[in-house]
């Protein structure tokens, strides 16, 4: 299967807001405290056959992007990797030099990910999906595998030592 990667269009957004609101209970994504709508900031479509397979959206402050949002509709068929070399690659346009992520505690599948490709463990911030919770109510109780969701990790990726 061949993945091609496309910048995010404002066509492109009702579809996506739609993507969001099946996989994260909306477009409202809250990281660290702070809540922001997902389906506003830049991005990037997969698609296989001019059908959307993935879908990424990023944050650029400063010296460091955050990736905000990752959904592969085909797992394990390239999708994500493909989302993130062009996350990757459009940080470092935009002057970026680190890329960071933020997943929950019981988001394992994300954490090996993000781990394989580079990315390492920047900060742990115990019980924060509590406060994030108050932000945005409908964040369950339990994840993957019957985790408990309770905590944020921060990964992040050097882009300068990627790109040696």
């Amino acid at each position: 299967m061949s993945v091609s990667v496309r910048a995010l269009r404002e066509d492109d957004r009702p579809w996506a807001i739609e993507s969001m609101r099946e996989r994260w209970s909306g477009e409202v994504i809250v990281t660290g405290g702070k809540a922001r709508d997902a389906s506003l900031l830049e991005g990037f479509v997969a698609e296989t056959d001019g059908e959307p397979v993935g879908l990424a959206t990023y944050e650029t402050r400063s010296a460091g992007c955050e990736l905000v949002t990752l959904d592969s509709f085909r797992e394990a068929t390239g999708v994500g990797s493909a989302l993130l070399t062009a996350v990757a690659n459009a940080a470092w346009k935009q002057g970026c030099r680190e890329l960071s992520v933020v997943i929950t505690n019981d988001n394992v599948r994300a954490l090996g990910f993000y781990q394989r490709r580079g990315f390492v463990l920047a900060a742990l911030r115990t019980r924060a999906v509590e406060k994030s919770r108050r932000l945005k109510p409908e964040i369950p109780e339990l994840g993957l595998f019957d985790i408990p969701i309770r905590d944020e990790l921060e990964l992040a990726l050097d882009l300068r030592k990627s790109r040696a």
